[in-house]
């Protein structure tokens, strides 16, 4: 028994603009749970025949692939978030390449640490204090930090 195979989210949100044409970025990537740019990309990069949108929207989706603008002013002029939004928007779960818990405050920890040049044994105090209060047990997370940061101090002396 053969079965059928099961459609992409984007396949989906293609089908979706098509049935609705006049649907805004920001409405389609808060219906697919997906971010902005994805939906913006999605929307983009769809043949002209698949869309059914006026000849003004295919105008402007192709003006996209010449236009100077940066991908977030032209997904703003598609009816995108400002940056207060985009700021308060929840982060995408994507657990082994993005943790939740690393991405809190806009920047990911390991981001942090690599600016700062910090090493191992600093690296994970850091690590461990910021996603403290977010992954479950923070007193636990508190003493691994100290852990860490105490083998810091030792190799001082």
């Amino acid at each position: 028994m053969a079965t059928a195979k099961k459609a992409s989210r984007a396949s989906l949100m293609r089908q979706y603009y098509n049935g609705n044409p006049t649907t805004t970025v920001k409405e389609v990537a808060k219906k697919f749970k997906t971010s902005y740019q994805t939906a913006y990309m999605v929307r983009k990069t769809m043949k002209p025949k698949e869309q059914h949108a006026s000849n003004t929207t295919r105008m402007k989706l192709l003006s996209a692939f010449t236009s100077d603008k940066s991908i977030t002013d032209l997904i703003r002029e598609q009816g995108g978030p400002t940056d207060e939004e985009m700021m308060n928007a929840p982060p995408i779960a994507d657990p082994v390449n993005h943790p939740v818990h690393y991405k809190v405050g806009g920047i990911e920890t390991i981001d942090f640490i690599e600016a700062k040049k910090l090493n191992y044994s600093l690296g994970n105090a850091v690590k461990y204090i910021t996603r403290a209060d977010h992954k479950g047990n923070r007193k636990e997370d508190l003493e691994k930090a100290r852990w860490y940061i105490n083998r810091e101090i030792e190799q001082c002396n």
